[in-house]
């Protein structure tokens, strides 16, 4: 007579299948440390963002229409553009010299413009010149030199990524993206993502273009790398009364006393909110800033990790601060000595959006500022058509 198996081995054949199923699962399943999948199109754009404008300017609704025929009569639209690619960009301080820095800068601005002509109107012709500006530049340039490298390759290295990945997730075929690829990773990844210590703007730049291109290479080591060094420059670019009686300190070193803090924020010894390293320089440059902490902080939400919540303070006090004195208010005399040299630029709409439309923040200065000047154009460096692509886009 066959016996039954007892209960006790039946548990521990039970617990055997459990443990050998457990084995086979960790085998087949990745290892901690690999990369999640980034989301594309996804440098400051996502496919959701772009439906809306395309929609918005199919609908001829405002601001949208306007914005898109600013962009399509600009210069960086025309498809009879010839690319001027270097092997050797060479930019000195203030771009002196200039031996292919405007038309790096520019001819990315262009691929980028063809790049949201293409999805916006669906006409192939702007895709290929975007394809045919992208390709030049990948098969030319080696390096960039002199003072102003690292941030040369900064601007032209935030605008590349986000022409490239609306170009190879939208449109059908680009036989050299791979080329394009190992342009970014070689040529522009390795100057940018170490950082810098200088002035704010120039690392906040570097952050945005090491981020971008990390998306678009699906590079999740360097994307994280970036954006930690990122989170500590902003936190040390504008300042927020949570900080203490001074700002925090820049993360590249070599600003160790009180004294030094204050030299390096151009003599300002008092702080307030929104107050940044570079506002008593001048406000372009701390557009330049601001607006780089904007769009790293978009293409963390499409990628999922959203930056905007402990942002937001920093981000919208910046934008009311100096918006403020950009629409007329008296500068007081304990800001940068009573003066300051306006000119924050075209660099609100994507802040803007995100925390008022999104979050629902009051932003009465910023609102009037960003209004006023619909559309927003082109910087001509890094910034371009945010009217266009980002005003009241809830996606």
């Amino acid at each position: 007579m066959r016996r039954s198996p007892s209960r006790a081995l039946l548990a521990t054949g039970t617990v055997l299948v459990a443990v050998l199923a457990a084995a086979v699962a960790a085998i087949a399943a990745p290892p901690a440390a690999t990369a999640a999948v980034f989301n594309h199109p996804g440098v400051l754009l996502s496919r959701a963002q772009l439906d809306f404008v395309k929609g918005r300017v199919a609908a001829q609704a405002q601001p949208w229409t306007s914005a898109y025929q600013q962009m399509m009569a600009s210069r960086y639209a025309s498809l009879s553009r010839t690319p001027l690619p270097r092997a050797t960009v060479e930019c000195g301080s203030y771009s002196n010299p200039n031996y292919g820095c405007t038309d790096e800068r520019e001819d990315a601005i262009a691929a980028y413009t063809d790049a949201l002509a293409w999805y916006i109107t669906g006409n192939p012709a702007y895709a290929t010149k975007a394809i045919e500006i992208m390709d030049a530049w990948s098969a030319t340039i080696r390096n960039h030199t002199n003072s102003n490298a690292p941030l040369q390759t900064a601007w032209a290295g935030s605008v590349w990524p986000r022409a490239a990945e609306i170009i190879r997730y939208t449109y059908p075929s680009w036989p050299a993206q791979a080329r394009f690829a190992t342009m970014l990773r070689t040529v522009y990844l390795p100057v940018v993502i170490p950082g810098i210590h200088s002035n704010g703007n120039w690392e906040l730049s570097m952050m945005e273009a090491a981020v971008g291109i990390s998306v678009f290479l699906d590079d999740r080591a360097s994307y994280d790398r970036a954006i930690s060094r990122f989170r500590l420059r902003a936190a040390s670019y504008v300042y927020i009364a949570a900080d203490g009686a001074q700002p925090k300190y820049p993360p590249a070193g070599g600003i160790d006393t009180r004294a030094e803090l204050i030299s390096y924020w151009q003599g300002q010894s008092t702080f307030v909110d929104g107050l940044s390293q570079e506002t008593c320089r001048d406000f372009t440059h701390t557009g330049y800033g601001i607006s780089a902490i904007a769009h790293v902080a978009e293409t963390g939400r499409i990628q999922g990790g959203d930056l905007y919540p402990e942002l937001q303070d920093r981000l919208r006090h910046a934008l009311g601060f100096h918006t403020k004195f950009e629409n007329g208010v008296a500068v007081p005399a304990n800001i940068c000595g009573g003066s300051v040299t306006r000119g924050l630029g075209p660099v609100t709409e994507v802040g803007f959006n995100a925390l008022h439309n999104r979050l629902g923040i009051a932003m009465a200065n910023t609102e009037t500022y960003t209004v006023a000047r619909r559309p927003q154009g082109s910087n001509n460096l890094f910034v371009a058509w945010e009217t266009l692509t980002h005003a009241g886009n809830p996606a």
